[in-house]
């Protein structure tokens, strides 16, 4: 019986250790959310027996990547095989930088750790794309964080700016409207002012929502 079929873009989260001839990742797909696939490793296919396995491996996935996949299913979706791998986007200049590799981590398992209403997989998508597009233009990376982490929880629907921004004092209420609000090149705030305001989001939402932060 063939496998079941399934063509969809997706956000490259995660790799797990590979195991025999297949590198496990987990991706992020707008039409069917968080997916388990397996993409045979290189290796492998210079011995493969049919065009679509070499297919399958052309493009050998990475961390950040936004692609588009042709996969099949033998267990009704609970995971998925490689067969056609296309880049559409690689961010590889994001690991030149550690801090950089770190922040943008961060956020591509903030998505993977988290599940999310259907409703809102557009806009996690597109704050995907743009984040990395920014770790990767050389961006400093507690600002891409930040506002990445602010905007997930609000578009998850919690009133972070009804509920968190008030309770901040003068000075951080305006380094939080810049930070979300100025484009990245102009902001000025400090690592520390940045660090505390990230160390006091962190504890709101790890106290009023559901985010599992890590």
């Amino acid at each position: 019986m063939p496998g079941l079929p399934l063509q969809t873009d997706a956000f490259v989260l995660l790799k797990r250790p590979p195991t025999d001839a297949f590198q496990g990742l987990q991706v992020f797909s707008v039409e069917h959310g968080a997916l388990l696939i397996h993409q045979r490793l290189p290796k492998s296919v210079r011995r493969a027996a049919s065009p679509a396995q070499a297919a399958a491996t052309r493009v050998t996935l990475d961390l950040f990547d936004e692609v588009s996949l042709r996969m099949e299913s033998s267990n009704q979706g609970a995971t998925w095989f490689v067969t056609e791998a296309r880049l559409i986007t690689r961010h590889a200049d994001i690991g030149r930088s550690y801090a950089t590799l770190q922040a943008a981590s961060a956020l591509a398992g903030l998505v993977a750790r988290n599940p999310m209403h259907e409703d809102s997989r557009a806009s996690v998508a597109a704050l995907l794309r743009q984040a990395f597009a920014s770790f990767a233009a050389g961006a400093r990376p507690d600002f891409v964080w930040f506002k990445s982490l602010y905007c997930f929880a609000r578009d998850e629907g919690y009133p972070v700016k009804q509920q968190w921004f008030p309770t901040l004092p003068a000075e951080d209420r305006e380094n939080v409207a810049q930070l979300l609000n100025r484009p990245l090149a102009e902001q000025t705030a400090a690592p520390a002012a940045v660090l505390r305001l990230q160390a006091r989001l962190e504890e709101y939402l790890t106290g009023h929502t559901e985010i599992l932060l890590g």
